[in-house]
């Protein structure tokens, strides 16, 4: 009975440690503002993802260790139509400045052609991991948060913390030296 009642109140220390705690607030402010990122000029939400995006990385990378509990994952919430809505809605913001190299995926040692990722799609897929991780917070139970927190956590350090990495990089270039149609979007403001 004891060793219950200690698993339970570890559990409860990582769930709602001040780590996890920050991390659930950084990802769902992340996810509502891809959520409203067609409302948004380009130059604007490039601005703002280039502050919140190291925000997300830094809270992913100080989120304390735990395992799972259960033997069965977590709901997934993020549909395929909602990812493909997502996806799709920042291609069009994103517009020609959607795509870029690649340069740290294994496939590129093997190469003789680059290759090109999106920023849309990259975005997609972290919204997709942290939003279902986000979902199974706002539900409340905890063993559901503590499995949620450890796979989000696990899928930081093998898929998605290096595509946000990446992505920042597409995202620092598409900043600092805009398209033509950025600069024609400055003149008609002025």
């Amino acid at each position: 009975m004891h060793l219950i009642l200690s698993f339970m109140e570890n559990k409860e220390q990582v769930i709602f440690s001040r780590n996890t705690v920050e991390f659930v607030t950084v990802a769902a402010e992340f996810c509502g503002y891809l959520e409203r990122a067609e409302l948004i000029r380009r130059k604007d939400f490039v601005d703002t993802i280039l502050k919140i995006l190291p925000l997300l990385y830094i809270k992913a990378s100080m989120l304390p260790e735990c395992e799972m509990v259960s033997d069965v994952e977590p709901e997934n919430f993020v549909t395929e139509e909602d990812y493909e809505v997502l996806r799709y809605s920042l291609s069009a913001l994103m517009g020609n400045m959607d795509d870029y190299l690649e340069v740290f995926m294994q496939d590129m040692a093997y190469s003789d052609t680059p290759i090109t990722r999106r920023i849309s799609e990259d975005l997609a897929d972290i919204y997709q991991d942290v939003k279902n991780f986000v979902s199974v917070f706002q539900l409340g139970f905890d063993e559901t948060m503590n499995d949620s927190l450890a796979i989000c956590r696990e899928n930081f350090a093998l898929y998605w913390g290096q595509t946000l990495v990446n992505t920042m990089r597409a995202l620092h270039f598409v900043k600092y030296n805009p398209s033509p149609d950025d600069e024609e979007e400055n003149e008609e403001e002025e």
